[in-house]
């Protein structure tokens, strides 16, 4: 026997085993001091974006929109090709049993890929126990981490789809790039002020879903919108302003509804920022609503055309103090979650974003 060899084999095995269990079975974030699926995701995140900064729009919101998918499928790539490699340094050990006995690493390799793959050739045959427990537990690891695999995308896409709808039916009021502002003015517009409490009550909904997703599985955050201008960080950042602004601005609007969903929604942010991304996240962390282009001056325009839709506001100093305050919670996180992912913010008081119909739907031809 090669103890080496059989040592490493057992090694990448139990790693491919435990980063498995963690990634897919476990439906919560797990610490680990090393996990496969992190490293190699977070790894090539960083290459993928440094490649998007020379690119054009379109072309860079390809690449960047087709990371999430082909990291799905590396993934199973990886964990595959690192079973295939520790069973064959496992049947290199024990070559004495096997028929005929391969002289080198890469046949037992050969060997071990068709048992993972349960393709079964039979040009290698096991005669000893030893080597038909490994072939047997090979064929089983194999198919399992396949079904596991097709489980997970299942999970992630619909995942997804449902954030998705949310993400895309906030376009209609508040434009793309998305606006608090724009949102409360369509709103004040079409005479649906008294149905805001039941869009804050979707979105608490929808943030305690993203948060539990989101959190389990966060390779969902790497999956972009299928919309120019729009992302399920900018329309958090939207309906999160929206509700600051109805908490701190506006009067004669019920509340609770607003301050539920900021809490769940501010919940969701502290949660996504703490997953460890730090090359991007935690760097942004430090900006808060005294950030530039939402500052007071941001704030008094926002105020007059609050006012000029018809909404009965505070005072303007106190309503700045206030609304400075609960954006502080979350403002800064949000921007860092967008520097790391790449997408759109909320345009806020944007001119070519604000300007725009609202409903105004993105040509789609460019994607």
């Amino acid at each position: 026997m090669e103890p080496i060899a059989l040592a490493l084999g057992i090694v990448l095995i139990v790693l491919v085993v435990w980063d498995l269990f963690e990634t897919i079975v476990v439906p919560r974030p797990t610490p680990g001091w090393f996990r496969i699926g992190r490293y190699l995701v977070r790894g090539s995140w960083r290459v993928v974006r440094a490649l998007g900064r020379d690119r054009a729009g379109a072309t860079r919101d390809t690449l960047l929109g087709l990371f999430a998918p082909a990291m799905t499928l590396a993934l199973l790539g990886a964990w595959l090709g690192l079973m295939v490699l520790g069973y064959g340094l496992i049947l290199f050990a024990i070559r004495d049993q096997l028929s005929p006995s391969p002289q080198d690493l890469g046949t037992t390799v050969y060997f071990a890929a068709s048992s993972v793959l349960t393709l079964g050739f039979g040009d290698i045959v096991a005669v000893g126990a030893a080597a038909r427990a490994v072939v047997v537990v090979a064929a089983v690891s194999g198919l399992g981490v396949v079904a596991l695999v097709v489980t997970f995308l299942f999970s992630l896409y619909g995942s997804y789809q449902r954030r998705e709808v949310q993400v895309v039916t906030l376009q209609a009021a508040a434009g793309a790039p998305p606006s608090a502002v724009t949102l409360l003015e369509t709103y004040a517009r079409l005479d649906l002020v008294d149905r805001l409490p039941g869009l804050f009550a979707e979105w608490e909904r929808w943030a305690a879903e993203v948060l539990d997703t989101h959190v389990a599985y966060p390779l969902l955050g790497f999956f972009r919108s299928s919309h120019d201008n729009l992302s399920w960080i900018s329309a958090l950042g939207t309906v999160l302003d929206a509700a600051s602004l109805v908490l701190t601005t506006a009067e004669g609007v019920p509340r609770g509804e607003a301050e539920l969903f900021k809490r769940v929604g501010s919940h969701l942010v502290e949660d996504v920022t703490n997953l460890g991304f730090q090359s991007g996240i935690s760097a942004g962390l430090h900006l808060g609503a005294s950030q530039p282009g939402l500052g007071r001056s941001a704030f008094d325009q926002a105020y007059a055309r609050l006012a000029g839709a018809g909404y009965d506001l505070v005072p303007g100093d106190s309503a700045w103090r206030d609304f400075e305050a609960a954006r502080a919670a979350y403002a800064g996180r949000l921007e860092a979650m967008a520097d790391y992912w790449a997408t759109p913010t909320n345009s806020w008081l944007d001119s070519a974003a604000t300007s725009s119909s609202p409903a105004h739907m993105p040509d789609e031809s460019a994607e």
